[in-house]
């Protein structure tokens, strides 16, 4: 038997052939499910035990020489078609490249790093999990404060003083620790809070924060700063500010934009007033100057902060914030031309 299994090795390294028919004849004569390999496999019970070793090896052996055979020939015959020749015709029009797109946050994000880095602000940046210190006590907001509800915070349970950051702010804490005076930086970022998610709200979105800190700075320089950047973004130029509260920011105030009231969709957009809100801003309370080693006898500053996700609903009249976030190609596809 075992003689019979090495003459068949021999006949299958001496074939050869270009005939798809011959090849799958050869296959189905050792490969096929009545072939021979499937008639010697039988046999290998009735096969002395002093044999069987060796028989068994043989066997294996003429399976995969057979079957790499048959393989080695078939590649072979594909190789040799002529084919089409698509790729040696240099006249045929190339296939369509999918073009990818900028997100709208990341379009937003960028034209905001743009305007305020041609008056002098850089960017920094910072964990987004973060320590309760940077978070809010150094920011006027000690253990206890009340104004601490107003944020509805993610912890980290194995360590309550350990929590997905807030706000940005926590970022301009960690820059006063390690600059010096004068400081002129924007945050730019994702924070978290626990918050029903809706078309107008999110668990997590995105924030710009800016802080300016030098000798001699005033609300009249923030004002303008804002007046600069509303008119760059929006194309608008009047603005508003009214008098609001914020822990770390003394006096504080809302930042509202005019919309104008020229559509129907303006008049939602602003509730028929023709204000929107866009930002919160204030004076650098002298507590967090000191908490960051910022001596406020001498410097004064201040900050702002923005969503970066509701300028983005506004700018490309995006009715949903939760489109923002789900990667729906159909959406994103929107935003091809833009830069």
């Amino acid at each position: 038997m075992i003689d019979q299994l090495k003459k068949h090795l021999a006949e299958v390294a001496d074939f050869s052939s270009d005939n798809p028919k011959e090849i799958e004849a050869f296959r189905i004569k050792y490969l096929g499910k009545k072939g021979l390999l499937s008639q010697f496999f039988s046999e290998f019970k009735n096969i002395p035990t002093e044999e069987k070793k060796e028989f068994g090896q043989t066997i294996n052996e003429l399976k995969s020489k057979a079957t790499e055979k048959v393989n080695l020939l078939k590649k072979a015959i594909e190789q040799d078609k002529p084919g089409k020749n698509i790729y040696n015709d240099l006249t045929r029009p190339s296939e369509p490249l999918e073009l990818g797109a900028r997100h709208p946050i990341s379009i937003v994000k960028n034209q905001i790093i743009d305007i305020f880095s041609r008056i002098g602000f850089n960017v920094s940046e910072g964990p987004e999990i973060e320590d309760d210190w940077h978070n809010f006590t150094a920011l006027n907001l000690p253990k206890h404060h009340p104004a601490r509800d107003m944020q509805d915070t993610f912890f980290i349970q194995t360590n309550p003083d350990v929590l997905l950051r807030t706000h940005t702010s926590s970022v301009q804490v960690r820059y006063m620790e390690n600059n010096k005076p004068p400081i002129r930086t924007i945050s730019p970022g994702r924070v978290y809070r626990n918050e029903a998610i809706s078309a107008r709200s999110h668990c997590f979105f995105h924030q710009v924060e800016g802080l300016y800190i030098d000798k001699k700075v005033s609300f009249a320089d923030l004002k303008q700063t804002l007046q600069f950047f509303t008119t760059e973004l929006f194309g608008k130029s009047k603005i508003r500010l009214r008098p609001s509260y914020f822990p770390f920011t003394e006096p504080s105030a809302e930042v509202d934009v005019y919309w104008g009231l020229e559509s129907e969709t303006d008049y939602k957009m602003t509730k028929g007033t023709g204000w929107l809100e866009i930002m919160g801003c204030g004076m650098v309370d002298p507590n967090v100057l000191d908490n960051c080693g910022i001596d406020s006898e001498t410097y004064t500053g201040f900050a702002f902060g923005m969503g970066i996700d509701r300028i983005a609903l506004l700018l490309h009249q995006i009715s949903d914030i939760r489109l923002l976030s789900e990667n729906d190609v159909r959406f994103l596809e929107q935003f091809k031309s833009a830069l």
